[in-house]
């Protein structure tokens, strides 16, 4: 059996008690050396055989699996944040299918996730964004021109921004011709959750110089939207004059419902 384990977007301490658990048990771990914090693999057992896919192919890594299959061996193939996203694991599972080597997914917490946490935001604010679109420049690897950062711009919601940081020239001009005004608020969140986080905020305008000036060339998100401006309306969820299928709507006001009304 092989696990795909999501390890979280870098502490140690983010990774699923169920991902832990299943590095604890491997005998075989091969991770993505690049992202993954290598102290998650503490845990491992001494006689576990750990492999660094950064500097393997995908004919590489199966013939390692294929190896531990045939002895019967326990394998995590570890991915940064979520497998799901920007993970390269489809084309590993249909491998996997062809081979009849089975498989599962066991989740993780995204660094998209761990950015809101840095910033102290949330993402889908009433009345502001209730969209996160997920993307990323494209680069060496294309993106289909319909899912341009111009195209997504467009819709003036909340964007998270992978993989972009070394042409944050190109993606600022992306953004404005796309219909986010220059003083949109952004962010730069340098490897979110590890001791050396870093939050960056800034315009849509200053992204490229922003992150010069802090010495960020790699590892970070972006994030763009109205949502960083602290701006928004008061939710329904917890409003006393909306009824719900667990409480009924009251016209009284509580006094910091009073108090919030005076300010």
């Amino acid at each position: 059996m092989v696990t795909f384990v999501g390890a979280g977007p870098g502490a140690k301490d983010l990774i699923t008690v169920r991902g832990q658990r299943l590095l604890e048990e491997a005998d075989i771990v091969i991770y993505a050396g690049s992202l993954v914090n290598p102290k998650l693999l503490y845990g491992c057992k001494e006689t576990c055989a750990v492999y660094n896919s950064a500097k393997m192919t995908l004919e590489e890594v199966l013939e390692v699996i294929k190896e531990g299959e045939t002895q019967r061996k326990n394998i995590v193939r570890l991915h940064t944040g979520d497998p799901c996203l920007y993970g390269a694991i489809k084309e590993q599972m249909d491998e996997l299918e062809r081979l009849g080597i089975g498989y599962e997914v066991c989740p993780g917490v995204s660094s998209f996730c761990a950015a809101a946490a840095a910033l102290d935001a949330e993402y889908t604010l009433p009345g502001i964004s209730q969209s996160v679109v997920i993307t990323r420049m494209a680069g060496r690897t294309p993106v289909p021109e319909k899912e341009s950062i111009r195209s997504f711009a467009a819709h003036g919601t909340t964007m998270v921004i992978f993989l972009s940081t070394g042409m944050l020239k190109e993606l600022s001009e992306e953004l404005i011709s796309g219909g986010y005004e220059q003083d949109t608020p952004a962010a730069i969140v340098y490897k979110a959750s590890w001791p050396e986080e870093k939050v960056l905020n800034c315009t849509v305008k200053t992204l490229a110089q922003t992150a010069k000036e802090a010495g960020v060339t790699k590892t970070a998100l972006i994030v763009v939207g109205r949502v960083l401006d602290g701006k928004y309306e008061r939710s329904k969820l917890y409003d006393p004059t909306f009824t719900t299928e667990f409480r009924k709507a009251s016209s009284h006001v509580g006094k910091a419902e009073k108090e919030n009304t005076k300010e």
